[in-house]
């Protein structure tokens, strides 16, 4: 190797955000960058003095991935904790010459710093909460908050507290990571929050990161030159991000970025560029980034499939929205803007049998709003006449309506057990009785479990909503944990 190329190898060792190890064939260590003494607790010095087995067997490292490549000769990645009491992801790749191992090149990724942050962003999440409740932000925003809305219909507590966080983030140029399952409604929050920004009046360009083929991934995000590649189009392209120009750039499904694209996201995030295929001239671009997954983007970093990096830079103002069934108060608002959509588009004015709301409050909705507007939209099609009196709910069993006691017992095979439904009291509204159902629930398995983990894997929900479920009606788990 020239002077030239080991000073080149030497800086990127030096200043990479990952801890390197280049390691000999027989395991002795020839070289590890400055932010590994920190991780394993040992000098540059110290480290470069020893081997691999050395360090797995006094502890410093468990287990070696190097040792690991050693002995396979193929890449391997497995996660590491180290006698500092850090824990790190590893990833090792054997270098060959002439078809011979002739070193091991490895990298390490501390995962600790990641899980104390996500604690930190815990407590303020919390702290955030009270804040709220405590200076009854709620009732002084609300009739402002309504008339700024637009399409989105939310009248539970929980997805206001959500609107004003984006309402006072959205002047800003922070990036927003949406968070939550499939079909919860993500886009629409990300569109409301450009409305509501100063670059409102911008354009706002929609990326679903899992529609486009990763062979076009990267010339569609930043655009090629004339000629770039066999089949490039005579103009040139302007790619996506280009075009977000002056406005928001939304990318929906950020997990599934290809790693090669993740790489380039960054420095155009880091530095306000973008250097379309083709071409070695960066362009300047003035853009807001929301990006928005259903998957755990930590657990994609732990598995190497995303980049730690670019993980810090996205969540810089983590937004979780719930699921449909934990904002149950939501579900009539949902169902009156789609039919009024659907009425609208077919020229028709169909509404809803009474009968019918019972199946749609006491739904699941495991597919969300999504799954909730194909409902509508089916029922609304096969409804012969103007009032809708079927759903199509699948596993969900629908209402046998207008049969006599006759044909009812016919159509039954086996006996049934039918709950008794909630009394509603004389005064008492429907989302009081969903209250005071959700609250019985909750104290028969404080009773029964011993962790807010167990109530959140019974339930099917998550664990901070089950905290804040208890809280909210002033439960206390009988055993271990509250």
């Amino acid at each position: 190797m020239s002077e030239h190329d080991a000073l080149i190898l030497k800086t990127i060792i030096d200043t990479a955000h990952d801890h390197f190890f280049i390691v000999e064939p027989d395991g002795r260590i020839r070289d590890v960058s400055p932010g590994a003494a920190a991780v394993y607790g040992m000098s540059c010095e110290a480290l470069r003095a020893t081997s691999v087995q050395q360090l797995e067997a006094d502890g410093v490292l468990t287990p070696s991935v190097s040792l690991e490549v050693i002995r396979t000769e193929k890449p391997v990645q497995l996660e590491q904790h180290t006698g500092t009491g850090r824990r790190v992801i590893a990833q090792a790749h054997p270098v060959f010459q002439h078809e011979r191992l002739v070193a091991v090149v490895s990298r390490s990724m501390d995962m600790t710093d990641l899980q104390l942050l996500q604690q930190e962003y815990a407590l303020l999440q919390r702290r955030f909460s009270e804040h709220l409740k405590r200076g009854r932000v709620l009732e002084v925003g609300s009739e402002s908050l309504e008339a700024e809305l637009g399409g989105l219909e939310i009248k539970s507590q929980l997805m206001r507290e959500i609107a004003l966080l984006l309402r006072r983030v959205a002047p800003t140029d922070a990036t927003v990571l949406m968070l939550g399952e499939s079909g919860v409604g993500k886009t629409a929050f990300a569109r409301q929050l450009h409305a509501w920004s100063s670059r409102g009046e911008g354009v706002f360009i929609d990326v679903n990161c899992a529609a486009i083929p990763e062979s076009l991934f990267e010339s569609e995000m930043f655009g090629y030159r004339p000629g770039a590649f066999s089949g490039a189009a005579p103009g040139g392209r302007v790619g996506l991000i280009e075009q977000a120009e002056g406005g928001t750039l939304f990318l929906d499904e950020i997990g599934e970025l290809p790693l090669a694209v993740q790489t380039k996201l960054l420095k155009t995030i880091q530095d306000g560029t973008v250097t379309r295929l083709g071409d070695n001239v960066p362009r300047r671009v003035d853009f807001r980034l929301v990006v928005a997954t259903n998957q755990d983007l930590s657990a994609r970093v732990e598995e190497g499939l995303f980049r730690l990096d670019l993980y810090y830079r996205l969540n810089v103002i983590p937004v979780t929205l719930p699921p449909l069934r934990e904002r149950r108060e939501d579900i009539p608002g949902l169902v009156e803007r789609q039919l009024e959509c659907l009425n609208r588009r077919y020229e028709r004015d169909k509404m809803l049998a009474r009968s019918v709301w019972q199946s749609l409050m006491g739904r699941e909705w495991l597919g969300n709003v999504r799954e909730l507007e194909n409902v509508l939209e089916r029922a609304w099609l096969s409804a012969t006449g103007d009032v809708i009196r079927h759903l199509e709910l699948g596993e969900i069993p629908r209402p046998v309506m207008e049969s006599s006691d006759a044909e009812l017992a016919e159509s039954i095979s086996e006996p049934v057990a039918v709950k008794p439904a909630p009394v509603l009291g004389q005064e008492e509204s429907l989302t009081s009785v969903l209250a005071r159902t959700e609250r019985d629930i909750l104290a028969g398995l404080c009773g029964e479990l011993d962790s807010t983990y167990a109530i959140a894997r019974r339930l099917g929900i998550s664990q901070p909503s089950v905290v804040r479920k208890l809280r909210k009606h002033g439960l206390r788990i009988g055993r271990a944990e509250a």
